[in-house]
């Protein structure tokens, strides 16, 4: 990583940053679940040029900010059903207007982000703008119904009917983890010798992969193709931290250091861990605010996640446009972590795993559940909750019946009854769908038991 920032940022000791942690409390903004603290500031306009890579597999100049197209803006509704496109067409085109003015050009998506409609409302908004203006990228997520061979083919076609284009400049073989799902969904239906021959036609200018599983894996993966490029989540939680064994075996700092030796270029995803890292635990939150008051918790995960060379982009889901103008700051341009920034940040991932966070991402795979939980937010709130301080687990605490107070109210106003981990049956149905290998029955079931406790108060 660069290093030739301001060094007037002493390196911080164990004993100092313990001091600075338990500091936290008195910084934590305790008037319920959901508060914005840690979060970006609204209306922040950013004055600087975009910081640009240079693609060294075919010269492209991308934005180090990549945009994101899984977590798009949504139209109130009444209903949530599967296939209701509400998203909000208008509100999606003024952020990727607003992304590409200020520099960005590298535009992901999937057949499968919001619902199947993100695809189509990429393109609407891209193609008002000149085709050399922008990258985009999109996958074959052919998993489940979708991996025999004619329907792996026919969600190749439609994404370039739906992006309203003759070429991909990014295309991945999307979401393998495992021996099993390259064999079921790439090889034996013959979908991986088609793409590389896409490739070779022009259809695809650049053929990449994206990583969630099994270390012995990564490494065959890594080396078994001649990728253009390869798509792994890297953020200061997970960079060396194969402690965390839920989600994976292997450390984000493996597969970056693997992939430079080799030299395939790197796109980042879930720099935020699908949102925790712009809300951390107000203990870890003190650090960052010790270190600058004034630079929000995602743009830390930001600038750590850019400083690396071998990283061509940065992607991030900005639904709303202060997380676009936040994000946009960091990268206009982008100032590099020192060392002493860079170490606080990893104590800080220690400090975060003495709570018990699910490590959900908020991709939405595991939705629509069939019994109608909304899983993601479920998990949202209990995160939130932990992170802010408004956890009811100790009823010695002097402010527990106010926390008690606010995450059951907060979980009714966010959560429809009907849709709470009270109605899980354990079918079991989303469990493979998570790419974070989250046992989410269990969860719900230990979610539900935490707030039928709360309700008869006896945490």
């Amino acid at each position: 990583m660069d290093n030739n920032n301001d060094a007037s940022n002493s390196n911080i000791g164990r004993r100092d940053f313990i001091k600075l942690v338990g500091a936290g409390a008195a910084l934590a903004a305790l008037s319920g679940c959901g508060s914005k603290d840690g979060s970006a500031k609204q209306g922040k306009e950013p004055t600087g040029e975009m910081t640009y890579r240079v693609d060294p597999k075919n010269g492209n100049h991308v934005s180090l900010l990549g945009y994101g197209c899984m977590r798009y803006p949504r139209m109130p509704k009444s209903q949530d059903l599967a296939t209701e496109n509400n998203l909000d067409q208008e509100a999606i085109n003024r952020s990727i207007d607003y992304a590409i003015e200020h520099g960005v050009n590298y535009f992901d998506t999937s057949p499968l982000y919001c619902k199947g409609f993100s695809e189509k409302a990429t393109g609407i908004a891209l193609s008002r703008h000149p085709r050399n203006k922008y990258f985009i990228a999109t996958k074959m997520s052919n998993r489940n119904q979708h991996s025999s061979r004619e329907a792996s083919l026919a969600m190749y076609k439609r994404s370039f009917e739906d992006l309203k284009t003759d070429y991909i400049d990014y295309y991945l073989v999307h979401n393998v983890g495992t021996f099993e799902a390259l064999k079921e969904r790439y090889i034996d239906n013959g979908i991986m010798d088609f793409l590389l021959q896409e490739r070779e036609s022009g259809r695809i200018r650049s053929l990449g992969w994206s990583f969630h599983g099994d270390g012995e894996f990564f490494d065959y993966m890594a080396l078994k193709y001649p990728w253009d490029f390869v798509m792994i989540q890297l953020n200061y939680f997970d960079w060396d931290m194969t402690a965390d064994s839920k989600r994976t075996n292997v450390s984000a700092k493996h597969q970056y250091d693997l992939l430079t030796e080799h030299n395939i270029p790197i796109v980042i995803m879930e720099p935020l861990l699908g949102g925790r890292l712009a809300k951390p635990h107000y203990k870890a939150r003190a650090a960052m605010t010790q270190l600058n008051p004034e630079a929000s918790a995602a743009s830390w995960a930001f600038r750590f996640a850019g400083s690396f060379p071998n990283v061509i982009t940065v992607l991030s889901g900005m639904t709303f446009m202060e997380h676009l103008q936040d994000n946009l700051s960091t990268y206009s341009p982008l100032v590099p972590l020192n060392e002493s920034e860079r170490d606080m940040l990893l104590k800080v991932s220690q400090v975060m795993l003495e709570y018990r966070n699910i490590n959900c991402t908020q991709c939405q795979y595991c939705m629509p559940c069939p019994y109608g939980l909304d899983i993601p937010e479920i998990i949202a709130h209990y995160n939130r909750c932990l992170n802010e301080g408004n956890f009811p687990d100790d009823k010695q605490s002097e402010d527990y019946k106010r926390a008690r107070r606010a995450f059951l109210v907060g979980l009714d106003r966010k959560i429809d009854s009907v849709r709470q981990a009270s109605r899980c049956t354990n079918c079991k149905k989303c469990v493979p769908n998570c790419p974070q290998n989250i046992k989410i029955p269990e969860e719900m079931q230990r979610i539900d038991r935490f707030v039928e406790n709360l309700k008869m108060d006896i945490v």
